[in-house]
């Protein structure tokens, strides 16, 4: 039985990702984790029916009551075996118009429950004979992003994590995947580029796609590397 975990998942990439999830014969349960419970509930319906799926309302500015929800839905499926730390914040402001809260709340959302949710998964992970993790991060996280501060060196943390933790957790047969995804029609995506056309750019279900070539059982060989998904603009 294959317990996957989806943080963000009530909407944009999230979203994409639970239902790609859903539609995986080799996935039993799906829990789907995200702040909003409207749109929690509405990702919930959309799953394939097949899979068991429970949905949890939680806030990632936060990271006190990580432990004790990842203990809980351990309990209750008997294993986590894939993580997807889909969850996002972005408050794009320059050097001179951002503030320290902008950018702790930031990575306590980007960085910090990232963090906390992959430690306190591998310690079931690591029971398994294989894992998988899977992380998102952005090409913004990869290039000089002027007024983008808080939000493109955070990415930049995944970038540099989900490396580090690739190596790191090998030695538990988990496997570490850092997905990069460009221009992406999602509403973080609207904040950043508030003038741009959605339909021009990549859709959600586009990187779902990948993500779910990714967390297959037969993927072994794209681990320990960040990979950029970006539509070509034509």
């Amino acid at each position: 039985m294959t317990t996957a975990i989806v943080t963000g998942a009530s909407r944009g990439i999230g979203r994409a990702a639970a239902i790609e999830m859903s539609n995986n014969p080799e996935v039993d349960n799906i829990v789907l984790i995200a702040r909003d419970e409207v749109k929690l509930s509405e990702t919930i319906g959309l799953l394939n029916p097949r899979v068991r799926a429970r949905a949890i309302v939680y806030d990632f500015s936060s990271q006190e009551g990580i432990p004790s929800m990842v203990k809980e839905i351990y309990d209750e499926f008997g294993s986590i075996d894939w993580l997807l730390n889909i969850a996002g914040y972005t408050d794009p402001k320059s050097l001179l118009d951002t503030t320290l809260d902008s950018m702790e709340i930031t990575y306590k959302i980007n960085v910090f429950s990232l963090v906390e949710m992959t430690k306190e998964c591998v310690k079931y992970m690591k029971q398994n004979e294989q894992s998988k993790i899977l992380n998102v991060a952005s090409t913004a996280g990869m290039t000089p992003r002027p007024g983008w501060l808080s939000y493109a060196s955070s990415k930049s943390a995944v970038i540099s994590i989900s490396e580090t933790l690739a190596q790191e957790l090998s030695e538990y047969n988990i496997l570490v995947y850092c997905i990069s995804p460009g221009r992406a029609a999602t509403d973080l995506r609207k904040k950043l580029a508030p003038e741009e056309d959605p339909t021009t750019i990549m859709q959600p279900a586009h990187v779902a796609k990948v993500i779910g070539n990714l967390m297959r059982m037969s993927e072994h060989c794209l681990d320990g590397q960040n990979m950029v998904v970006r539509k070509q603009v034509k």
